[in-house]
């Protein structure tokens, strides 16, 4: 399946585990599995390690930290992504981008600190200590 074929399915109403419509403004802290779609107005946090579209009429205020992140309306803040971040050509953004792929359409508006690196996670799972011995003399 290619890649803008994917996007697309994610996309559809359908597949959202979660809508904010036109018209609706809240304000808060947002968790979510699956797809998440905003069309209206949110003000906050929003954490998943799933995949956040923000709509054409969508306007968002945010510290985001998700998996994948696709811009299609309008976005302010701190936004991580742990795959990617799309912006296609209706998107704004302003803040921060942290991301190990980022995808910008011709026609889209930044106002951005870039950086394509990988995004920590806050919960590492534990990793076995090793041990370092250094050449005897």
């Amino acid at each position: 399946m290619k890649e803008k074929e994917k996007v697309r399915e994610i996309v559809e109403e359908s597949h959202l585990a979660g809508l904010i419509d036109q018209g609706t403004e809240l304000k808060g802290e947002l968790n979510f599995k699956g797809a998440f779609r905003i069309e209206g107005y949110f003000q906050g946090k929003i954490f998943s390690d799933s995949t956040l579209v923000v709509g054409e009429k969508g306007k968002v205020e945010a510290d985001v930290k998700v998996g994948e992140l696709i811009i299609n309306g309008e976005i302010r803040g701190n936004l991580q992504a742990r795959e990617r971040i799309e912006i296609h050509s209706k998107g704004r953004v302003f803040g921060t981008l942290i991301s190990p792929c980022l995808l910008i359409e011709e026609g889209s508006y930044l106002e951005t600190n870039c950086q394509t690196v990988q995004v920590k996670d806050d919960n590492p799972s534990p990793r076995p200590e090793t041990t370092t011995k250094s050449p005897s003399k």
